[in-house]
């Protein structure tokens, strides 16, 4: 996968790149949709107000679980309770936030297995949009490879073999995207 054209080489690792960084986003999707257990990093993507700074709720406060269906979110400044709260309901995280004055709690329903069938869905949809995301940046990629070999005079085998190695980089992440989605379903679907 080295070419003596710099900037064939450029555009292999400024694809990888952006693949990569597709999947990266699959799996942080993956892991706020919730399995058997609760994960801790279901809220941490929820943002408050704080002194004119959206501030993410795992940088004020200390978040840890409590069983398998409860999670417990203690603010370090008390005075943000009320707005994490507001914070966490808008968040639509599939439950109702509980305080008692001090502490949050979140305790998620025991899943059916009708809302485990609509998991399944969501995560199939994920997977299939990150797939498409990625075709779009091999469609990228073929475009900026043919205007490169028109501008820079490039055989038409070192053109072919780009083209195959565009295409195995993309069949290698939807392999990982098949082998994450295979994962996560099983995650959900055990009870």
């Amino acid at each position: 996968m080295d070419y003596l054209n710099e900037k064939l080489n450029e555009l292999l690792i400024n694809y990888e790149e952006k693949l990569s960084k597709r999947f990266d986003y699959l799996k942080n999707e993956f892991i706020t949709v919730r399995a058997g257990r609760v994960d801790t990093r279901v809220v941490e993507r929820v943002t408050i107000d704080y002194f004119g700074t959206m501030t993410p709720i795992k940088n004020l406060a200390n978040i840890s679980c409590t069983d398998a269906r409860t999670i417990v979110i203690n603010p370090w400044d008390g005075s943000v309770l009320a707005t994490m709260i507001k914070a966490l309901a808008a968040a639509n995280l599939g439950t109702t936030p509980v305080d008692d004055g001090r502490i949050i709690r979140l305790v998620f329903p025991q899943l059916t297995a009708e809302t485990r069938k609509e998991l399944v869905k969501k995560v199939h949809k994920i997977a299939e949009d990150t797939r498409v995301s990625m075709r779009n940046e091999r469609r990228d990629a073929m475009d900026q490879l043919k205007k490169i070999s028109n501008a820079d005079k490039i055989s038409e085998d070192e053109v072919k073999n780009v083209e195959h190695d565009i295409q195995k980089m993309l069949d290698d992440y939807i392999g990982n995207i098949d082998a994450a989605l295979a994962q996560k379903e099983k995650d959900i679907m055990t009870i």
